[in-house]
């Protein structure tokens, strides 16, 4: 079963505190759940319903490991730069995801890099990615 992009990008507004202060926690809610939906399409069959993992397999991959890490652990989260991110992902991945929020590839890659370390950080309590974001999503409504 596939996460519908308003229950994720619900998930992810609430987590960022969407609703509070207006615009940047709303369009970070935005760029992630359109983050997650390209990589979840993107993805295939390989990692079922889980883009996050598919999400930390290429900044592992990238050489940001070490930030990676610290967002899924229990510290201080370290950041990383728009272009960190640009060279992470694929370009037909960061298209799709300025597309979808009306922004061009530079400035989602730099919003990106702005609200992942915190995203991620929430998207995996106690420093463990979830099997899935269906189950995270069941975690955070009860």
């Amino acid at each position: 079963m596939i996460m519908a992009g308003d229950d994720l990008g619900g998930l992810l507004g609430g987590l960022l505190g969407g609703g509070k202060g207006g615009g940047s926690a709303g369009s970070g809610a935005g760029i992630l759940g359109a983050l997650l939906s390209a990589l979840g399409g993107a993805q295939g069959a390989g990692s079922g319903s889980n883009p996050l993992g598919g999400l930390l397999d290429m900044l592992t991959k990238s050489g940001l490991a070490q930030q990676k890490d610290s967002w899924v652990g229990t510290g201080a989260n370290d950041s990383v730069t728009g272009a960190q991110i640009q060279q992470a992902l694929p370009d037909e991945t960061l298209d799709q995801v300025a597309r979808q929020t009306g922004v061009t590839p530079d400035q989602a890659a730099d919003q990106l890099a702005r609200v992942l370390p915190a995203a991620v950080d929430k998207l995996t309590p106690n420093g463990q990615v979830p099997a899935s974001l269906e189950d995270l999503v069941k975690q955070q409504r009860l």
